[in-house]
């Protein structure tokens, strides 16, 4: 059988995960949440990588979605994205791929929001105590369904955030909630998740 001849339902579904370029929140030692700040010159490079390393991996767009979170950040990385797989795919946004919000704590420096942090409360779920802001489990059901609609359709490329990748990538692999929590979060890489496992995918360019 050809290769031309084989349906998109019969491809197993698979997921190029990306998070956002740095930004200048990055840079200042903010937390993010869903406020948002500009991409970095750096930031702005790191995409242009990531896609440049997408468009090694996906031989023929045909068949395959661009989907970001509609954070500003996220939809910057999406487009450069987009430019480095020669327009064939048009960036979609989903709010369910947005980063955790903070609440209250938005936009404040690590120093400021390790000093509110209640004592009881572990360094990695310190995104979740925020006054007003988002449950851990809120995360992961809108994370969750995100995954499951992505199971069913096929094949994408997802720019992400850092806790919100995280989290993804965990209810993808079956992780506890503290080991998912701990995972890294690169902007100079993507992960592959195809039939329940994760690999990491370096876009750092290759010294000659």
């Amino acid at each position: 059988m050809a290769l031309t001849d084989i349906n998109d339902a019969d491809r197993p579904p698979l997921i190029y995960l990306a998070r956002h370029g740095q930004t200048e929140f990055n840079v200042a030692r903010r937390y993010q949440g869903q406020g948002d700040s500009p991409l970095t010159a750096r930031g702005e490079q790191q995409a242009r990588r990531m896609g440049e390393r997408l468009a090694d991996l996906i031989e023929d767009p045909t068949g395959w979605r661009l989907c970001a979170s509609p954070l500003g950040r996220a939809r910057r990385t999406a487009e450069i994205i987009a430019e480095a797989l020669r327009g064939q795919l048009a960036p979609e946004t989903d709010p369910r791929l947005a980063e955790v919000s903070m609440g209250a704590w938005d936009g404040l420096t690590f120093e400021e929001v390790e000093a509110r942090r209640p004592r009881h409360v572990v360094h990695c779920e310190r995104h979740f105590h925020g006054p007003g802001g988002e449950t851990f489990e809120a995360l992961c059901a809108r994370l969750s369904d995100w995954l499951a609609e992505v199971g069913a359709k096929g094949r994408v490329v997802a720019v992400s955030h850092g806790v919100s990748g995280r989290v993804l990538r965990g209810l993808y692999g079956g992780l506890p909630r503290e080991r998912m929590l701990r995972l890294e979060a690169p902007q100079d890489a993507i992960h592959r998740l195809e039939a329940g496992l994760v690999r990491r995918i370096s876009c750092e360019p290759v010294e000659a």
